[in-house]
This record gives C-alpha cells, sequence and structure tokens, in this order.
C-alpha cells in the first residue's frame, strides 16, 4: 500500500465525501466522482485501475433487507435436511457396492438453498410457471432430503439412492431422464449447468418478446461451485448475459474455496477473481463474504487493520482458519497486525473459531436474494463464501479429502447431531436413522406454508405440454417432394424450402425456431433474415450495410431466428432450451439448430448427451456433411463420423437422406412423434452442399416406410441369368453408387438393384432389438430385422457405401444374409475436389463397382482376374496407401 504523505489533506477528502454520502446520497456521490475520473482522464492521468472491492460484503449491514420468517424454525428444518442428506449417503456406502455419494457440497451449501425455498424459489402453481433451478449436481442429497420431509419421497426411495436398477431408487445426480417428473435439468457435467441457465434465461426473453409467452417476472437460477468456474462453459457466454441485461438470471456461487482435491486458488482468491471477471461482463455482483458476527469486528475496525489482512490474505489462509481452529486463526491471521489482534482479545479461541461465512448466514444470504430479485438491467452473481463440510467435524471440514468424503466416524456424527441440535440418541448413531418430524409438528407446517405461499414443490419436471398443435401432411411439402426438375439443387436447400413451408403454416409456423452459429449464408437461409427477422433482446439500431438488398440483415425485438455468433455450444444450449420448452415453460416449440456438421457432435458432444437426458424434442441439422462432399476445406471441416458420435445417445434418430423428398419424410415424421404423440426423441439430421437432381418421390407406402425405417428399394432391376449385386448407399454417395451401377451393367453385365440407406443407425437398433427378442424367446416365433425382411431373397453380394467411416455401414453386417461389403471414408480429410477425395477415400463409382465384382467373385459368381482387370481399367493401384493411416 503507498504510503500517505499528507494524512491530513486525505481525511479532508474522505471528510466531503462522507458529507455528501449522508445528505445527498450515493447517485450524487457517484456522478461526481464519475466526473472527477473524466477530468482526470482528459487531463492525461492515469487513475487507479480496480475492477474488485474489498473482500467484505458488497451490502453494507445497515442497508439488508430483513429477514421476515422465523430464524429458529428455519433452522431446525435446515438441521433436519442436513442429516437426512447425510443419513443418505452413509446408509448408501453401508449397503455395500461402493455407491457412496457426496456429503461435503451440500454441508456447505445447505443454506443457500434453505434461503432460496423459504422465501424465492417459485413453484409452477398460483397461475404463475415456477421459477428454473439449475441444482449444483453434487448436492442431491440435500434436495431429496427435503423433498422427503415434503412427503414427496419416501424412506424407501431414500435408502435406495444410487440403486436405480430395481426402479425404486434415486438419480445420484440430477437426471431427467431417471427421474422424468422431479429433475429438470442435469448439472453434474460441470459448466453445462451456467453455460445452459444463460441460455435459458436468454430463450425465456426470446419468447416473452415474441409475445409467446406472458411476463411473470419467473427467475432462472443457477448454484455451482467455485471450483467449476474453470471450466470454460462456465464463464464462456456470460458476456451474453451481460449484453442482453439478462436480469431473469441469478447466479449463485458456492464459494467454499475448494475444488475436489484441494484449494481452487490457495494462492490467490476466487471471490475477487469472479467478481472481477463478472463485473467486466456487465454483471451485478454480490459478495456475502462474512456473517453477522463479524459485524462488531468490522464496526470496531477504524484504522482497517483487520480489513487490510482480510485483503492480502490468500485462500489457502481462510481454509486453515478453520481446519486449524480458533488458535491457529488469532496467532496467524489477526496476530499479522497488532491492531487486528486487540479487535478479538475479548474472544475465546472457541468465539474466533464460530466467526462464521456468510454463505452460513440465512440473514444475509437473505439479503443478498432480496437484492438480486429486486435488480433490473443486469443479470446477478452471488459470491457466497462457505466452508466445505461444514458442521461434518475433523474428518471432512474445510479438509482437502473433503470431496471424496462418503461417511463420518461415529465421533464426527456426534459432532454433527449436537451441532445441529437433532433429537437422535447415542445408541442410534450407528444405523444412522432417518429423521421425520410429525407431519403436524411446527417444523412440517412451516415448511409447507412456505411452499403452499410460492407456488408449490421443486423441483418438479413436466412430462408433457398441455398446448396440442396440429402437424401438417406430409402434401404442405410438395415443393420438395415432386422434385427439384431438371435443376440440380442440394438437400440444404430442400431443408430451407421445408423451413418455408413450416414457417408459413399458420398454427405450426411461429413454433418453429431457427437456430444457426454464424453460417446462415453458408446453408442459404439468408432469405429468412428479411422473412423471419433475427433475434436481437434491443431490436436493430442501425441501418444495415445491405439494407438495399432484398435479403438484408434485420435484427428486430420479435424476430424468430436464434443467430448466436461463431459459438457451437452457446448456440446448442439455445436449441435445448428451445427443444425443451413444452416441459419448462408449457410452450411447445420446434427448434432446427443448422451448423457445420464437424462442428456438432464432436464439438457439443456433452450438450447432445445432456439434450437426451433432458429429453429434448427438436431437429439437429449437420449441414455440409460428409468426408468429401465439402470439397476445398480440408481435415478440419470434413465429417465422417458424426453419425458414429449421433449412435451413442439412445433417444437420437439420426438419418443421413440424400434426396429432398427423403428429407420431407424424415421431418414430417419427426414433427408426428415428437409434436403430436410428445414422444422424446430428437432427431440428427444430415444435409448436403452438393447439387445434383433431385427425383421425385417414388409412389407406395412402402417407400415412406422404408425411408423412415433407414432401407428402402430406390430401384429394382430383373437380372434374368445375369451376375447381380444388391448396392446400398446413403447421402452424395448414393449417386456414386446409381454411376457404379450403369457401369456394372454396361461393362461387366451385372445388374443391381440400388437401395438407399436413410439410417445405418436405426437399420442396427432395429436389429439389435430382433436379435434380442429371438435369444430371449427361443419357443416364440423368430422375429426378422428390417435390412433380413427387405433383403430376404434377393440374389448377390450387398455392397454399402457411404461418405462416413466403414462403420457406420458395418453395423448391419449382422443382418445381412450373405456377403456384405462395407466403404466408407476412415482417415482424415482434406482438400482437394469431390473426384478427387472419392478415390482417394475409396468411396467412387469405380470403387464400389470393384467392390461389387469382388464380392461376386467371393460368391463364385466370376473369376479373380475380372476383378484384376477392372482395377487396371480404372487405374486403382492395389499398393495404394490406406487412406487410414494417411
Amino acid at each position: 500500500m503507498q504510503r500517505d504523505i499528507d494524512p491530513m489533506e486525505t481525511q479532508e477528502w474522505l471528510d466531503a465525501l462522507e458529507s455528501v454520502l449522508e445528505k445527498e446520497g450515493e447517485d450524487r456521490a457517484h456522478f461526481l466522482l464519475t466526473r472527477l475520473a473524466q477530468h482526470a482522464s482528459r487531463k492525461g492521468t492515469q487513475l487507479p485501475y480496480a475492477i474488485t472491492t474489498p473482500y467484505r460484503n458488497t451490502i453494507p449491514s445497515a442497508k439488508e433487507a430483513r429477514m421476515p420468517g422465523d430464524l429458529f424454525m428455519e433452522r431446525r428444518i435446515r438441521s433436519v435436511v442436513r442429516w437426512n442428506a447425510l443419513a443418505m449417503v452413509m446408509r448408501a456406502s453401508k449397503r455395500g457396492g461402493d455407491l457412496g455419494g457426496h456429503i461435503s457440497s451440500f454441508a456447505s451449501s445447505a443454506t443457500l438453498y434453505d434461503i432460496g425455498y423459504n422465501y424465492f424459489f417459485h413453484g409452477p402453481e398460483n397461475d404463475r410457471e415456477g421459477d428454473l433451478v439449475y441444482y449444483q449436481g453434487h448436492v442431491a442429497p440435500g434436495i431429496y432430503s427435503r423433498a422427503f420431509m415434503e412427503g414427496r419421497l419416501t424412506e424407501e426411495q431414500l435408502d435406495n439412492f444410487r440403486s436405480e436398477v430395481s426402479g425404486k431408487g434415486l438419480s445420484s445426480y440430477p437426471h431427467p431422464w431417471l427421474m422424468p417428473e422431479f429433475w429438470q435439468f442435469p448439472t453434474v457435467s460441470m459448466g453445462l449447468g451456467p453455460l445452459q441457465a444463460i441460455y435459458q434465461a436468454h430463450f425465456m426473453k426470446y419468447l416473452i418478446n415474441r409475445n409467446m409467452m406472458p411476463e411473470q417476472n419467473r427467475k432462472v437460477w443457477a448454484f455451482l461451485g467455485d471450483g467449476e468456474m474453470d471450466e470454460p462453459e462456465s464463464l464462456g457466454a456470460i458476456s451474453l448475459a451481460g449484453r442482453e441485461k439478462l436480469d431473469n438470471l441469478v447466479f449463485v456461487v458456492n464459494c467454499n474455496l475448494q475444488r475436489l482435491d484441494g484449494p481452487v486458488r490457495g494462492n490467490g482468491k476466487i471471490i475477487q477473481e469472479l467478481e472481477g471477471v463478472f463485473r467486466g461482463a456487465g454483471w451485478n455482483v454480490i459478495k456475502v463474504v462474512w456473517g453477522r458476527h463479524w459485524d462488531p469486528l468490522f464496526a470496531n475496525d477504524k484504522n482497517g487493520s483487520m480489513q487490510q489482512i482480510m485483503d492480502e490474505a490468500v485462500d489457502g489462509d481462510y481454509q486453515n482458519c478453520k481446519a486449524k481452529g480458533g488458535a491457529w486463526t488469532r496467532e496467524n491471521f489477526f496476530g499479522r497486525d497488532p491492531e487486528a489482534l486487540k479487535l478479538v482479545e475479548h474472544l475465546s479461541d472457541e468465539d474466533i473459531w464460530r466467526l462464521n461465512r456468510g454463505g452460513h448466514d440465512p440473514y444475509k444470504v437473505y439479503a443478498a436474494y432480496h437484492a438480486a430479485v429486486n435488480h433490473t438491467g443486469q443479470p446477478t452473481v452471488i459470491l457466497a463464501k462457505t466452508v466445505k463440510g461444514y458442521g461434518t467435524g475433523s474428518s471432512a471440514e474445510s479438509a482437502n479429502v473433503s470431496h471424496s468424503v462418503k461417511k463420518l466416524p461415529i465421533e464426527d456424527l456426534k459432532h454433527f447431531r449436537d451441532r445441529f441440535d437433532l433429537p437422535i440418541r447415542d445408541d442410534e448413531l450407528e444405523n444412522v436413522p432417518y429423521y421425520k418430524p410429525d407431519p403436524e409438528s411446527p417444523e412440517m407446517v412451516y415448511m409447507r406454508k412456505r411452499r403452499e405461499k410460492l407456488g408449490g414443490f421443486i423441483p418438479q419436471r413436466r412430462p408433457k405440454t398441455s398446448v396440442a398443435l396440429p402437424v401438417p401432411e406430409l402434401k404442405a411439402f410438395e415443393a420438395v417432394t415432386k422434385g427439384s426438375g431438371e435443376r440440380q439443387i442440394s438437400t440444404t436447400m430442400a431443408l430451407t424450402r421445408i423451413l418455408g413451408v413450416l414457417t408459413k403454416d399458420k398454427t405450426l409456423g411461429k413454433h418453429v425456431v431457427p437456430i444457426v452459429p454464424d453460417e446462415a449464408r453458408t446453408f442459404g437461409m439468408e432469405g429468412m433474415f428479411r422473412q423471419l427477422g433475427i433475434y436481437s433482446a434491443e431490436g436493430q439500431k442501425y441501418e444495415p450495410q445491405d439494407s438495399d438488398q432484398v435479403m438484408f440483415y434485420k435484427e428486430s425485438k420479435s424476430g424468430q431466428i436464434l443467430e448466436e455468433g461463431i459459438n457451437e455450444a452457446g448456440a446448442h444450449a439455445a436449441w435445448i432450451a428451445a427443444a425443451t420448452s413444452y416441459s419448462n415453460n408449457d410452450v411447445p416449440m420446434i427448434p432446427f439448430y443448422v451448423f457445420y456438421s464437424m462442428f456438432g457432435f464432436q464439438r457439443t458432444g456433452d450438450l447432445a448427451w445432456a439434450s437426451g437426458d433432458m429429453q429434448a424434442r427438436g431437429f439437429l441439422v449437420g449441414a455440409t456433411s460428409g468426408r468429401t462432399t465439402l470439397n476445398g476445406e480440408g481435415l478440419q471441416h470434413q465429417d465422417g463420423h458424426s453419425h458414429i458420435l449421433a449412435s451413442t445417445i439412445p433417444n437420437c434418430v439420426s438419418y443421413d437422406p440424400t434426396y429432398g423428398y427423403e428429407l420431407a419424410v424424415i421431418i414430417q415424421d419427426g414433427l408426428r412423434r415428437m409434436v403430436e404423440d410428445q414422444e422424446n426423441v430428437f432427431y440428427y439430421l444430415t444435409t448436403l452442399n452438393e447439387n445434383y437432381v433431385q427425383p421425385a418421390m417414388p409412389e407406395g407406402d412402402d417407400v415412406i416406410e422404408g425411408i423412415i425405417k433407414g432401407l428402402y428399394c430406390f430401384e429394382e432391376n430383373s437380372c434374368n441369368d445375369k451376375p447381380k449385386v444388391q448396392l446400398m448407399g446413403c447421402g452424395s454417395i448414393l449417386e456414386e453408387v446409381r454411376a457404379a451401377a450403369e457401369i456394372l451393367r454396361n461393362d461387366f453385365g451385372v445388374e443391381s438393384d440400388i437401395w438407399s440407406a436413410t439410417s445405418f443407425n436405426e437399420l442396427r437398433r432395429d436389429g439389435l432389438d430382433a436379435s434380442r427378442w429371438n435369444m430371449l424367446n427361443p419357443t416364440a416365433e423368430k422375429r426378422v430385422s428390417w435390412v433380413e425382411k427387405q433383403l430376404s431373397g434377393r440374389k448377390g453380394p450387398v455392397i454399402a457405401a457411404t461418405d462416413y467411416m466403414k462403420l457406420y455401414a458395418d453395423q448391419v453386417r449382422d443382418f445381412v444374409p450373405g456377403t456384405f461389403v462395407a466403404l466408407g471414408t476412415d482417415g482424415f480429410g482434406r482438400s482437394d475436389t469431390r473426384e478427387n477425395l472419392r478415390s482417394f477415400f475409396e468411396v467412387d463409382r469405380y470403387y464400389i463397382t470393384v467392390a461389387a465384382l469382388s464380392g461376386l467373385m467371393k460368391d463364385g459368381e466370376i473369376e479373380a482376374s475380372v476383378v484384376v482387370d477392372a482395377m487396371k481399367k480404372f487405374g486403382i493401384d492395389p499398393e495404394k496407401n490406406n487412406p487410414l493411416y494417411c
């Protein structure tokens, strides 16, 4: 700290500021300080830079909103909730199987949740949709414990914590798929909670500004850990929240100063660091550092000695203060300054150890929440300082091992019981019994009344929307299903036409949400700019550069398109908010998130997995897909594996259509399943930027059924006595398959049936389902997979070629009755023409021809010399390097 060379002058300035504050208020003081800073800047004076405030509470004790409830009643309730959460985890560990659980995270944050439950978290009743709460994943036992107190969960369910196979258990963390009427958001994949919360608040404003949902002053609450803030996703979108002034958003960061293995910032201060980051992003920051036991010390700290120690101490010191006790704190913390030491000379070592942190003080937490929900024009982050493992005794409280502690020794159990005044006898402690007061006890009545006043229980999830939306018939998409005539267009262009049909639908149209990161023009979607508008929270304050063009860049507060910038994770999070709106808002939406396919599952795969957990309903569209269709871009852009990644998500239905009519059939059927039948699936579709003639849809219901199931005969040829093969393809490679069929016929006298395989993933699932049935029902009539049914009686080997890794088509090998050869694009992509790329990856018409001839040779239909001659004819070098290793 710089030495004061003129203390008298300094005091005069401070007295002047104090006078303004007393007589004219904070606004006037703020104005004068701002003018002084501006004047100093004009004179070239470099003012001291500070984006953080002193290490103390943001809200002075004199300005705290007063908590209206019964403090002692709430403490009794909170103590019981703490105990049952602890008991649940310990009983799970005692059962065997090493199921475990987490104790310390909820122990540190119980007060943070309790104040929310008692005063701020609105439930979805009383003609108001509920607040949305993103719970910190590791605190699940505490949330279950409160639900048990509320009568929503039974003791049997608590005893099946982490034992879910029987159907009676509770999921280890928040998982909507496993508890579809309880949890709303999966959050334990750290970093996804804060990112999704921001885009949830963003999407709620979108719905309100489009008059799709009334303004009800709902809040999005996100409870996070300070260690979790190291995840890139945790802080990656906070500037969006600040820029859009999302005052419906509240972050509560539980700053217990510890990660899973040790301090978050042992050599620094995580609260100060986060304060600076959030302030810089335009957030309202409220620090809740110290509890009210510190207030007298602050009042007596006349010369700022204690404050200076606080500002200089690091988090490693603060962890030791709780871990090593009052005597250590007196000597090693206050003892750094004689004046500060005098402030605590009247306190015992026990008193010093009990100096509480702000996150454990209900009065301080209430004041912070009250300020947050009444703040307008900015999102708010509350940085609440707590102790990890609070109340758990010497084995866990503020210890580096806190996170991994799953049970406490008997002495620490006694300490916990006594600290929170729980009526449990010593002889009962070994069994760690649950404790639940009588339903008509003052505690239970009080708790019920608080929730009734706030609109019912949370969390609770709406499995189905009450809003019915009609889905257009397939004939509505005739602009696509009738083909493109002689014109060559891409399936991405066909998608744009389908979106045009949907957005113009009088009932369904306003529920469609086109979403792009920053590639609308790449995908040919710029025509929607003027028609639908691009959503902007502030409208359009400027005249766009291309305003004289037909398809100018039109931003609007009521815009329908979400263009989220160069931000695939943010766009995916926005898609999730839209895709779960049926549940969270009772406003079903139909999002189409269109992206470079390479930058989908590969980049945001964790969000895609969370989408399945949340039972999202909508369309993910991987445009410019395939390893060889995006000529010129190269390794980083060419996708040959997104369908394989999509196949890992059980409720993701994926297709790689070749033609516009296939796309129309798939989307119409997807709308039926997700919107009409409210089935919990979402779709991944791949589209292309390659132009070719789009044929009209063939006649027959069997074509529609085959498109949906994943395989249908596109072209059937009689063979008489000629050799014959079955050629399969999808995406743009189906065009190569068709060309190969011509070569086989004209050059080798081989006929072909041509199959469009719209989804090898769906074919595999169908085949596995049939195989499982047959294994478990040996005496029942055998089920036949769709692949086997379609190929039954067909002559010749089956050759499948795709623009994806061989594994994609190879998934159906077990269900093919006969010789099967899969071609694909294994290896890294590279830049070149489509023709050269397909030759390099061995999926062009010539390699398909050779593969067909090789299959016929294997079946004894032709001689090996025919294959050798074909390779010479096409210039195929058998010594060519394998593209997998190039």
